[in-house]
């Protein structure tokens, strides 16, 4: 049995209502990473200099050495760009990603952070790689940001964003219990659960688009003007579907040192107020949408939940549960089981699509025995009452439940006629039609050669599986 873990599908097509206050079409969440003084230095005990979103493309560390360039590349978002961003932002509700050893130095910085309201969430202990710590380091650096963290603003964060992070990550972070949200995430445009040893964290996943990384690296913004024609197009989209009747969030990261020099900053202020000229945008903290999320869509007890999701199931319990999809050929929920699942098949879809890979890679003759298993429609296992359930209730929806004995009589000799002819019974999705339309299928492909009715008769087995599930699973 293989077990694939990533969730491809999400939400999928339909969303759940954002219904954010007031009837929102947007919230737009805006990120200040604080970083500087917390980035690598042999001053604070790492092995080289850092490297990373700087102005310097190509940047390399400098092993067991400070790097001057780099070194006050990094102060100039403390020192001028944090106030350029603040005087801009002062008003705006923000959350800063505050990296707990950056913000322990500066504590004029956090002063102004606390007078402007904005949420200060935990960016880690240091600005760090964190892709090769081992589980118990990375463990104690979590709980060590936590509690400096908590010493130097006076309340321990609620949210959590690590950037540079390992795959234990948001596991680590959900495990603490701390966080009403984790931000280690670029996969939705909406916050969701994930569930870790029976603990449910939500995620309210961030950007690295709309962020002003971009220009630090090469394949990214080189003038303000690029950055601010994404922004806007990024927004005018998503108000689209807020006006459409499907609000999202946009997030937009920003770092001091790079939004803050004065040529992007100008980019800033403009998209601010092309946001700014719109009705209903929502302008809120990540802290603030997490706990609006949870009120609006709670977990929904995943724990309890991931033993009924398909993907999840044992065997036996798979088998029990999904067997009788393709009429007595429990033969194919075994061999769906031992499909690479995941979330992705724990929907009606998924699960079907699992299902019609078996049948689809079964032999002829395999696939005869499952049309040959399948009822005459109106025959004489439905007179005796000897039908499943399944095929009991789709015949009865399309009323063969209720002809009359010239009708019964009919259909008896067109499932004799048509077994003579293609030596497996006639097959059609009884839920897609009705009494009149089967009559008329029936006159129409009884007189099809072999071949091209037993492709049908297999496409009518699967749609009757896919509305089986729909029915099962929703």
């Amino acid at each position: 049995m293989q077990r694939y873990p990533r969730d491809l599908t999400g939400y999928g097509a339909t969303p759940p209502a954002a219904n954010w206050p007031d009837g929102a079409k947007i919230a737009v969440q805006i990120v200040l990473n604080f970083e500087e003084g917390g980035e690598n230095n042999i001053l604070h005990g790492d092995p080289a200099s850092e490297a990373f979103l700087s102005e310097m493309t190509g940047a390399a560390p400098w092993p067991g050495q400070r790097h001057w360039n780099m070194e006050t590349i990094y102060e100039y978002g403390a020192r001028a760009g944090f106030w350029r961003v603040h005087r801009l932002l002062g008003d705006t509700p923000l959350t800063v990603y505050g990296v707990a050893t950056a913000l322990a130095r500066a504590p004029e910085q956090v002063a102004a952070m606390k007078a402007s309201g904005w949420e200060i969430a935990s960016h880690g202990l240091k600005w760090i790689e964190h892709k090769d710590m081992s589980e118990e380091e990375e463990r104690a650096q979590i709980a060590e940001a936590i509690r400096l963290h908590t010493e130097v603003t006076g309340t321990a964060p609620r949210g959590w964003y690590t950037g540079r992070c390992s795959m234990n990550t948001v596991r680590l972070a959900a495990e603490t219990g701390q966080f009403a949200y984790v931000a280690d995430s670029y996969a939705d445009d909406l916050p969701y659960w994930m569930s870790f040893d029976g603990t449910d964290q939500l995620i309210v996943p961030y950007t690295m688009d709309c962020n002003d990384m971009r220009f630090s690296i090469q394949a990214g913004f080189t003038t303000g003007d690029q950055f601010e024609s994404y922004l806007r197009d990024s927004f005018d989209i998503l108000y689209a579907e807020g006006q459409a009747g499907a609000p999202k969030m946009l997030s937009i990261g920003l770092h001091c040192r790079l939004i803050g020099r004065p040529g992007r900053a100008a980019a800033l202020k403009r998209v601010l107020d092309h946001m700014k000229a719109h009705e209903g945008v929502w302008f809120a903290t990540r802290l603030e949408i997490a706990e609006h999320w949870a009120k609006e869509h709670p977990a929904q007890s995943q724990t309890r939940a991931s033993q009924t999701r398909p993907s999840q199931m044992d065997r036996d319990t798979f088998v029990a549960t999904f067997g009788g999809i393709f009429e007595h050929s429990p033969w194919i929920a075994e061999g769906a089981h031992a499909l690479e699942l995941g979330p992705a098949h724990d929907t009606a879809q998924g699960v079907h699509s699992a299902l019609a890979r078996i049948f689809r890679s079964a032999t002829e003759e395999q696939r005869l025995n499952v049309l040959k298993a399948h009822p005459d429609l109106a025959g004489k296992l439905a007179a005796a009452g000897k039908l499943t359930a399944e095929s009991t209730a789709e015949q009865a929806g399309a009323g063969l439940d209720l002809l009359t004995d010239d009708e019964r009589a009919m259909f008896q000799q067109l499932n004799a006629d048509y077994v003579a002819r293609h030596g497996f019974p006639f097959i059609i999705a009884v839920k897609d039609n009705d009494k009149a339309s089967i009559l008329a299928a029936f006159h129409r492909r009884i007189g099809n050669d072999r071949d091209t009715e037993f492709a049908e008769a297999c496409k009518q087995v699967e749609r009757i599986a896919e509305l089986r599930l729909i029915e099962k699973l929703g």
